[in-house]
């Protein structure tokens, strides 16, 4: 137990974090006198999820996922710990498992909660119309913020950001006092809105606020190190991607560390953070798991321009989930591979989602221009400037 000084000089992420570990170290002790208390396994394993979610620890995760197919094992297919092991799955883009963890439960699919889910589920496998709907649906019957943020989520990425500010907007006045890593977050992603423009000095604002609201967080400082680098503050913003890594070394900030000393025209910095996320992602996939196949076709395309090996990374997340990213990212690999024609075919697939960002017009602006179709590719630029002006500025793959 920490003293009231102590306490007051941890962040809001570090007592989070602390108060979350107490949790589980007392529901651990509880169940090794009481295991076949279902109440509190399932506590347990939500309060692991939580957790992971966090720090974004890979062990953190496997700690959750352990604990849920136990739980499982042992207790039958009890609603809410299918739907943990849903959420899990999506997040590490099992998509094809979040449908069989949903029905393993047949009252499950049917709760406000997973049919959430099954509209993200639907935006991920590329069936746009059936996730607005459905997210406009799930908010007539309840206005909850996380929904408002989803549908958010879905007109940013076509490229309403106005409707996407008011209705994030909209979810922050949702949220009580109580919930300030959730305005946050939220705060987070209309500052995301922001750099999708070119507006740096206003996503930083919003980062500051985000910071405010929730201190210590990892995620808001490794997006004001974007905006710090986007806005030509290289070496400040080099330096606090270094520290966010030293404490959650993830391979794709340490990928964008190494893109960024790229930029800055330190090429020699950049290679040992770029082998560092290689390695990182390549033992993910031998491991079986698939989140980073989108990660393995950025790194082939752009950093180490190997047209082929990106190509083959991108067909094999193009089978988990067919989207306009994932067409946009196949389209990028081939152009890479200087297969043009077969470039130009998954770009005009990716377009015709209705997307609008910046990088995409951009690159679909590069793939028209080397099939002859210079018309085309003007056309295109002066889309990706109407969105983002310095769209030429450094920026995150995300």
């Amino acid at each position: 137990m920490v003293t009231a000084s102590i306490a007051a000089k941890l962040t809001d992420f570090e007592l989070e974090r602390n108060r979350t570990d107490d949790d589980i170290a007392t529901l651990e002790a509880s169940l090794r006198q009481s295991p076949t208390d279902l109440e509190k396994q399932t506590r347990l394993a939500y309060r692991l999820y939580h957790r992971a979610t966090l720090t974004e620890s890979a062990a953190h995760y496997q700690a959750t996922q352990a604990v849920i197919s136990a739980a499982i094992s042992q207790f039958g297919p009890k609603e809410d710990l299918c739907l943990l092991k849903a959420n899990l799955d999506f997040r590490f883009h099992r998509l094809a498992a979040v449908h069989r963890d949903l029905e393993m439960a047949p009252k499950l699919p049917g709760r406000f909660e997973a049919r959430s889910i099954l509209a993200d589920l639907a935006f991920q496998q590329g069936r746009y119309r059936e996730a607005r709907e459905t997210y406009e649906k799930l908010i007539e019957e309840d206005r909850t913020w996380d929904n408002l943020a989803r549908l958010a989520h879905y007109h940013g990425k076509m490229g309403d950001m106005g409707l996407a500010d008011r209705l994030y907007a909209e979810a922050e006045d949702e949220l009580t006092a109580k919930e300030m890593r959730s305005f946050s977050w939220v705060e987070l992603q209309r500052g995301v809105l922001n750099m999708a423009q070119g507006r740096y000095e206003d996503a930083a604002d919003r980062y500051r606020r985000a910071d405010m609201a929730y201190s210590g967080y990892w995620l808001i400082q490794e997006h004001i190190a974007e905006a710090l680098a986007a806005a030509g503050k290289f070496h400040e913003a080099a330096a606090l991607y270094r520290d966010v890594i030293s404490r959650t070394p993830k391979p794709e900030l340490q990928q964008t560390l190494g893109e960024l000393y790229v930029f800055m025209g330190e090429a020699g910095q950049a290679e040992p953070w770029f082998e560092r996320a290689l390695s990182a992602y390549l033992d993910s996939a031998k491991r079986g798991d698939v989140h980073y196949y989108h990660h393995l076709t950025d790194f082939y395309a752009d950093i180490r321009q190997d047209g082929a090996a990106a190509a083959e990374w991108a067909r094999m997340d193009l089978e988990l989930r067919e989207n306009f990213s994932t067409q946009a990212a196949l389209a990028w690999a081939l152009f890479r591979n200087g297969e043009i024609d077969a470039s130009l075919d998954w770009m005009s697939r990716a377009l015709s989602s209705g997307a609008a960002d910046a990088e995409l017009f951009q690159q679909a602006a590069a793939i028209y221009k080397a099939a002859g179709q210079s018309s085309e590719s003007q056309r295109f630029l002066g889309r990706a400037a109407a969105i983002n002006p310095h769209y030429g500025n450094f920026h995150v793959h995300r």
